[in-house]
C-alpha cells in the first residue's frame, strides 16, 4: 500500500496510507485532509484540487482536457499552479509509493 505525503491547509504534514488502483482522492477524502471529491471523480467540481511536489509531476499520468478545463474554472477562485491537479485523476499505484503533495485551498 503506498504511503502519501501531504501537507494540510494548516502548514501540518502527515503520511496517509492509499489503496493502489484507486483514485488519490479516495485516500485524500478518507483521511480527512479537506478534501471532499463531491462530483465523485467527475472532473466537475473541484474540490480535491492539490498541488503535487514537482518532483512527481513528471511520474503521473497527464492531464486530461477536461480536467485542464476544471482546473482553468476554479483558477477563477482559487491559485492554479503549474502543479496543480484533480486528485481524482491520478490512480494510486506502487509506483506512487512517497508521493508529495499540499491540498489545495477549498473550493
Amino acid at each position: 500500500m503506498p504511503k502519501v505525503h501531504v501537507k494540510n491547509r494548516d502548514g501540518s504534514e502527515r503520511e496517509l496510507d492509499a489503496d493502489s488502483g484507486c483514485a488519490l482522492m479516495d485516500a485524500l477524502r478518507d483521511g480527512n485532509t479537506g478534501v471532499e471529491g463531491t462530483c465523485g471523480g467527475m472532473m466537475s467540481c473541484g474540490t480535491c484540487h492539490v498541488y503535487v511536489d514537482a518532483d512527481w509531476m513528471a511520474r503521473l499520468p497527464a492531464r486530461s482536457d477536461d480536467e485542464a478545463e476544471m482546473l482553468a474554472a476554479i483558477g477563477e477562485i482559487v491559485e492554479v499552479r503549474s502543479t496543480s491537479r484533480l486528485s481524482c485523476q491520478i490512480p494510486m499505484s506502487e509506483e506512487l509509493a512517497g508521493l508529495r503533495l499540499e491540498i489545495g485551498p477549498p473550493t
